[in-house]
């Protein structure tokens, strides 16, 4: 697989306990009303699938268009618990690990085109553990006190 269909994929999912919500394929430049669009037909039904109930904390960084003020308002009128956190900080983001975890995967099934890189990645998605998601959640909490601890500097996580 040529390096360039990764720097031309976006994708985007969430995790919880219960395992990996709906892995979303992105075709579209993103932008604050793309990011708005994906949320409105993904978040709540992945946050059902994963069994999480209504009061399920949504982790994002603050890049521009996750603080669109559309977004923003769009999160507002569906009241939920919203956790920001700065942008390029993947010891703060659990999803960042099954990233990795899923780019390994594909890459020792090398798909040699878009298609094929999209239908790898969609299986290999639904293939992570449901173990592996809830052990990076409930690192998250040791993970926030470190950060705290070291005044929002690097750790070793």
């Amino acid at each position: 697989m040529k390096k360039d269909f990764w720097t031309r994929t976006r994708i985007t999912s969430k995790c919880g306990l219960a395992g990996t919500g709906r892995l979303v394929w992105i075709e579209a430049k993103m932008n604050g009303a793309k990011y708005r669009e994906i949320l409105d037909e993904n978040l709540l039904q992945s946050a059902q699938d994963l069994r999480l109930g209504r009061r399920f904390t949504f982790q994002q960084d603050n890049d521009p268009k996750h603080t669109a003020k559309t977004k923003q308002e769009w999160l507002w009128d569906k009241s939920l618990n919203v956790l920001e956190r700065p942008s390029q900080s993947p010891d703060l983001n659990p999803i960042e690990h099954l990233w990795r975890d899923l780019k390994i995967a594909v890459k020792r099934r090398s798909p040699s085109n878009m298609t094929e890189l999209e239908r790898v990645c969609r299986e290999e998605w639904e293939k992570l553990p449901k173990y592996r998601c809830a052990k990076l959640i409930a690192s998250y909490p040791r993970k926030l006190k470190a950060v705290i601890a070291a005044k929002g500097a690097s750790t070793k996580y």
